[in-house]
């Protein structure tokens, strides 16, 4: 080696070691925001259910936070034994999303009247189930039914 010739380079692996790792970082914390975005708003969602399916329709409605107009005959024309979305004995969350131009989440569950939640194929009973959508305001948790534009 000679006074004109450059030192050998050395290989910078830990470089590469640290900007893999950061890559590998930011990858996971942003699945793991995409995934528990709305957690909270599905958790809500589901005490309201688990309640239904106990057939505690006094703690769904004390959950469902409803306004002055939304009375107790009119959650049970909803959600009773008899009503237009029950019985409900079984239910499974299905996603959640944010409504535009809305302070809500729209959550979208799967609800059966029958235990367990029927799989696809079986005919019948799978006819029965819905899909219904639920608004969670996010600041209460309060629930409402989705509002036409």
């Amino acid at each position: 080696m000679s006074l004109l010739e450059p030192p050998a380079e050395k290989p910078k692996k830990h470089y590469v070691l640290k900007i893999t790792i950061i890559a590998v970082a930011i990858v996971v914390i942003v699945a793991l925001w995409f995934s528990f975005r709305y957690y909270p708003e599905k958790k809500a969602a589901g005490q309201f259910f688990v309640a239904l399916t106990a057939g505690d329709t006094a703690k769904a409605y004390a959950l469902w936070k409803p306004s002055s107009t939304y009375t107790m005959n009119d959650f049970l024309a909803d959600w009773g034994t008899n009503g237009y979305y029950g019985p409900v004995r079984s239910y499974r969350i299905m996603d959640a999303k944010a409504v535009r131009n809305s302070a809500s989440i729209a959550v979208n569950v799967a609800i059966s009247p029958y235990t367990p939640l029927p799989q696809p194929g079986d005919g019948e009973r799978s006819m029965k189930t819905k899909v219904v959508t639920i608004w969670v305001v996010p600041a209460d948790k309060s629930f409402s039914f989705p509002v036409p534009y």
